[in-house]
């Protein structure tokens, strides 16, 4: 009879969905700043990086927590271009 090998699961996988969370409320708070339009494209831009997280779950768990801070990375610079450059504002 064989036995199961178990496996310590890593916390990295936890520790970067909890990051994509974070992130998900700074970008949905940006339709205080940005547009409809923005809005919108700041949204798709974070389902598609929820997706990548998801999908490196198992195969890549120690990126997921930088896919989080490169997430909130890309929020702060989306957000601070359209302010300078656009002229989003509050």
């Amino acid at each position: 009879m064989v036995t199961p090998t178990l496996r310590k699961a890593s916390p990295w996988p936890f520790v970067g969905m909890i990051g994509m969370a974070a992130a998900f409320f700074l970008y949905a708070a940006s339709g205080l700043v940005a547009p409809v339009w923005g809005l919108t494209v700041l949204m798709f831009v974070w389902l598609v990086l929820f997706v990548t997280a998801c999908r490196w779950w198992t195969p890549y768990p120690k990126r997921l927590p930088l896919l989080a801070v490169g997430a909130v990375v890309f929020w702060f610079l989306a957000v601070s271009a359209g302010g300078a450059w656009l002229g989003w504002t509050a």
